[in-house]
């Protein structure tokens, strides 16, 4: 690897701007960008931070200065008493990206990829390396971190691959690579947009986990992980945010896109999860909400694909299912819980305790239900709530269809009752629709009714405002 043009290291920011490099050359893989290809990138890596730098606040370069902000704050392109000269700027830009100097009297290995090289850089030309906050946190004597051609054309291609803001970046690290150069490729088609255009000419709602998921469907991979690096470079509060989906995603996906119910299943989930203001405009896109919910924050504070299930299901009640729904979803909840999970309960039993309490217990049906709600995710609440129906259920003379062993994995504490707890409300409403037994508001109008089952034909993960083409690259 010491010897390629241009490494491909498992650094997520350098192995982001290595694929950005390899897809702006127009390359399949790393290995295959020449000496040629690097120059090519490294001229136009200085035309655009040269064009961004000088730009006026109404230009849509401008918006791409604030990219390289983001990323760089203090150097010299985006530092606030850069030159506004070109001419004087150019060749100061340009330095950052000449070949090494092979006869140099001393080299250091590359901080990235181990590539003997002499010039060392500080942190105001490498993202995430160390806080402003701090003027040097190096060893005595040492100028700096050792990065080699290669890594430092990769490093500035960064924002080329990432999924950017004005005010942060994302990457990906993907078991497939190309998932990865997808990644890159949907990226760099945005950036170009982003410098003609500026960020108001891109939709609103479009985010990083859609572009990811799209990815890994597009290169059709058994079983991958995948990690997005979202991060600011700031000068007063630096942050990084990492967020990951299980090895199993792409077969869940795969799995959802075959099969008529689950995919009808999921359009229900984005629709329901698609918010628009008072002119019907989208601003939270469904798809890209529900991509979302495949990943899975490092410090846990994330929503959870059941999660979200079992709250349109149980606590949306502005909202109408038919029975058709209540079964689609209820399968994508389970077959989620099997792919990713690997989760397997039968909850049946008890759900058909808990459902034939409120279809035949005392008091209204819609009442009970209610009850079953507010109790629903608690272990010690829904194990009192069990008590009860048992007994009215004995003392009415019915059977009850669950014992002991049904009901210890769903009101103790050990790990994945939250989730049997979500599948068992599912089981229950599923059972209640079957049944017949009304519990929810009346159905939409006919043509409202037509409108909604056009829009669940549409695929699954497809944004409206979005106009890339997301095929493997």
């Amino acid at each position: 690897m010491a010897a390629a043009v241009l490494p491909l290291t498992s650094h997520p920011l350098q192995r982001a701007g290595a694929w950005a490099v390899t897809v702006l050359a127009g390359c399949e893989r790393p290995g295959e960008v020449a000496v040629t290809d690097l120059d090519a990138v490294a001229s136009r890596l200085v035309d655009d931070v040269c064009a961004a730098a000088v730009a006026e606040k109404d230009d849509g370069v401008y918006d791409w200065w604030k990219v390289l902000f983001a990323l760089y704050p203090n150097a010299k392109a985006t530092h606030s008493k850069r030159t506004r000269d070109r001419a004087v700027m150019e060749p100061a830009i340009a330095a950052l990206f000449i070949p090494d100097d092979v006869d140099a009297a001393s080299a250091y290995p590359c901080t990235f990829c181990g590539t003997p090289t002499p010039v060392v850089w500080t942190k105001s030309n490498l993202p995430m390396f160390d806080t402003s906050k701090a003027l040097n946190t190096l060893p005595p004597g040492v100028l700096g971190w050792p990065v080699c051609r290669g890594c430092r054309v990769a490093v500035w291609a960064l924002p080329y691959g990432a999924w950017v803001t004005a005010g942060s970046a994302g990457v990906l690290s993907c078991e497939s690579e190309a998932a990865e150069r997808a990644f890159a490729a949907r990226n760099v088609a945005r950036a170009r947009r982003v410098m003609q255009l500026g960020f108001s000419g891109l939709p609103a709602t479009a985010r990083p986990e859609l572009v990811a998921v799209r990815a890994l469907m597009a290169v059709r991979e058994e079983l991958s992980a995948t990690t997005l690096w979202t991060f600011k470079n700031d000068n007063q509060e630096p942050w990084l945010r990492v967020t990951a989906t299980r090895r199993a995603l792409p077969r869940f996906l795969a799995v959802v896109s075959g099969n008529a119910p689950l995919r009808r299943g999921w359009r229900l989930l984005e629709m329901a999860l698609t918010r628009r203001d008072k002119d019907g405009a989208v601003t939270a896109s469904g798809a890209v909400e529900a991509a979302r919910l495949l990943f899975e924050a490092e410090d846990g504070r994330s929503r959870s694909l059941l999660g979200e299930l079992h709250h349109l299901l149980t606590q949306d009640t502005g909202r109408s299912w038919s029975a058709r729904d209540v079964s689609d979803l209820t399968r994508l909840a389970f077959t989620y819980a099997k792919e990713i999970l690997g989760m397997e309960p039968d909850p049946t039993p008890v759900a058909t305790v808990i459902a034939d309490w409120i279809q035949h217990g005392s008091g209204s049906p819609r009442g009970r239900l209610a009850e079953y709600r507010s109790v629903a995710l608690s272990d010690y609440k829904l194990g009192t709530l069990l008590i009860q129906a048992h007994f009215r259920l004995v003392l009415d003379g019915r059977s009850a269809a669950a014992g002991p062993a049904d009901w210890a994995p769903l009101i103790s504490q050990r790990p994945r009752a939250w989730e049997q707890r979500m599948l068992l409300s599912a089981r229950v409403l599923e059972l209640l629709q079957q049944r017949g037994v009304a519990v929810n508001a009346p159905p939409a109008d006919e043509e409202e009714r037509k409108r909604q089952e056009w829009l669940l034909e549409q695929p699954v993960l497809r944004d409206e405002d979005d106009d890339y083409d997301m095929g493997a690259s």
